[in-house]
């Protein structure tokens, strides 16, 4: 009867191999050095638990694949298409004149101005100008200094506490969170948040309305249930998230 073998781990290498139970020592099979199989157990027993590797959900650009991809990766590639998937966050603090598409954050500084440009990227923060067409799949946060000339979408609106933006025509939107001010008609087919220190002057048209304590709200309000489409699916007018 053969004995029992269990797989031990090199404790110089980490390569595992099959090795009887009650044997002393042995020699790893990859890199030639000599060990005892207690040294083995024991640096199995000491060695601190794997972290399990926080992943987040993106789509591939070109063809629409869900991926699951690692939260600190900077890029990967599409399981179907095989198209290179950029997720890294870009700042920019200067003149630049170029397309992004990234599921990555999205910055722009005061002193920065993107102009000529399609970005479609994961989240934007605008503290600079910006001219072209702007997709946030995640959210948009605007500040006082930002100046946009183009198009912009998202899933989000934010306009922190302390910033005021305004935008002459109305802002078809997924959703809008007011912290500051916001001078503009809201057309979405999410929710309106009006936190404490944030106020709206405009005409809103919501699936929701939350208005805190303290908020001002100064325009027309009409809450409306989302319209099934002939599939009877949700209609929603913003991107896909």
């Amino acid at each position: 009867m053969k004995p029992a073998k269990v797989t031990v781990a090199c404790p110089h290498c980490g390569h595992g191999q099959p090795e009887a139970r009650d044997a002393y020592s042995t020699v790893c099979r990859q890199c030639g050095r000599h060990f005892r199989l207690q040294e083995a157990a024991r640096a199995v027993a000491e060695a601190p638990p794997k972290r399990a590797v926080e992943t987040r959900g993106v789509t591939c650009f070109k063809c629409g694949t869900a991926l699951e991809v690692p939260r600190d990766a900077e890029s990967t590639m599409c399981k179907r298409c095989s198209t290179h998937v950029d997720l890294r966050d870009y700042e920019i603090n200067q003149a630049v004149s170029k397309n992004f598409r990234t599921h990555g954050a999205f910055i722009i500084g005061e002193k920065g101005y993107v102009f000529n440009t399609e970005a479609d990227v994961g989240e934007a923060v605008i503290k600079g100008r910006f001219l072209g067409k702007l997709v946030a799949h995640r959210s948009l946060t605007l500040h006082s200094t930002a100046e946009i000339r183009g198009t912009f979408q998202t899933a989000l609106l934010i306009v922190p506490a302390g910033s005021r933006f305004f935008w002459k025509e109305p802002l078809r939107v997924g959703g809008v969170q007011v912290g500051g001010e916001l001078a503009a008609d809201v057309d979405t087919a999410g929710t309106v948040s009006i936190s404490s220190t944030g106020r709206l002057f405009g005409n809103v048209t919501a699936r929701g309305l939350v208005v805190e304590s303290g908020a001002v709200l100064v325009g027309d309000v009409r809450v409306r249930p989302v319209e099934p489409d002939k599939a009877g699916r949700l209609q929603d007018s913003a991107i896909a998230a």
